[in-house]
C-alpha cells in the first residue's frame, strides 16, 4: 500500500500515525490560567530531547473540529510554565476523565478528583497521586502544519525540578514495576508497556 497524504484528509494521517506511533508514553500536563484557573490535560506525542540541561517536548494538536488552540497552549503561553506528570496505572482512568474538552473556565483537578499539589519553583501545580512530576519553564513553543485542523505545535520545556516518589526510586533508577507506567495505542486503547519485556545488550564500539 501507498498513502499520500496530500492526496487524503488530515484526519486519514493522523489515524495511521496513532496507529504506527506504538506504544506512546503519556504527558500529563498541569498549567494554570493567569486567572489562576487549573488545567490538566494528557499528551501522547511527547518525549525527551536532551539531559542538559534536562528538555522535554510534547505536541498540542489544535482541535479537530474547529482548529482552535487548546487550553495547555494557552497557558504556557501566558505563565511560561507547566508541569509533566508521568502516568501510572492507579489513576489512568482520571486522567481519561480530563481528555474533554471543557471550557476554559473549568478547573480539571475538580473534574477528576485528583490532587493539586504544590511545586517548589514553579506556581503551577503537580498532580499529588503522580509518582514522577517534572516542573518546567518554557524554551520555545513552535507552531508546525496547518493553521486550522490538523496543525499543532511543539512545545519545549527545560526540567528545573524533578519531583519522584521515594520508594521508585533505587540507586540513582527509576523502579518500572513500581511506576506501572501506563501507554497509549490507537482509538480507546490503552497498554501496560511492562507486560512483557526483554533485553538485548548494544555493542558501545564495534569490535
Amino acid at each position: 500500500m501507498i498513502f499520500d497524504p496530500s492526496e487524503h484528509p488530515f484526519n486519514d494521517s493522523y489515524k495511521l500515525m496513532i496507529g504506527s506511533i506504538v506504544p506512546r508514553p503519556i504527558a500529563f500536563v498541569s498549567t494554570q490560567s493567569k486567572n489562576g484557573v487549573f488545567n490538566l490535560a494528557p499528551f501522547s506525542f511527547f518525549n525527551g530531547i536532551c539531559s542538559n540541561p534536562p528538555s522535554i517536548l510534547f505536541c498540542p494538536a489544535r482541535r479537530g473540529n474547529d482548529g482552535k488552540i487548546k487550553d495547555t497552549l494557552n497557558n504556557i503561553r501566558g505563565t511560561e510554565e507547566f508541569v509533566v506528570n508521568i502516568v501510572s496505572e492507579n489513576f489512568v482512568g482520571q486522567m481519561v476523565d480530563c481528555a474533554t474538552n471543557f471550557d476554559p473556565d473549568v478547573d480539571e483537578f475538580e473534574i477528576s478528583g485528583l490532587t493539586p499539589a504544590a511545586s517548589k519553583k514553579i506556581t503551577v501545580p503537580r498532580v499529588g497521586e503522580a509518582q514522577i512530576s517534572y516542573e518546567c519553564k518554557l524554551n520555545q513553543i513552535i507552531p508546525v502544519g496547518s493553521d486550522g485542523p490538523g496543525g499543532g505545535f511543539v512545545v519545549i520545556g527545560t526540567i528545573v525540578l524533578f519531583h519522584i516518589a521515594d520508594d521508585i526510586y533505587e540507586n540513582g533508577r527509576i523502579n518500572l514495576q513500581k511506576l506501572q507506567p501506563i501507554g497509549r495505542l490507537a482509538g480507546n486503547s490503552y497498554t501496560r508497556p511492562l507486560s512483557d519485556t526483554f533485553k538485548i545488550v548494544r555493542k558501545i564500539k564495534p569490535e
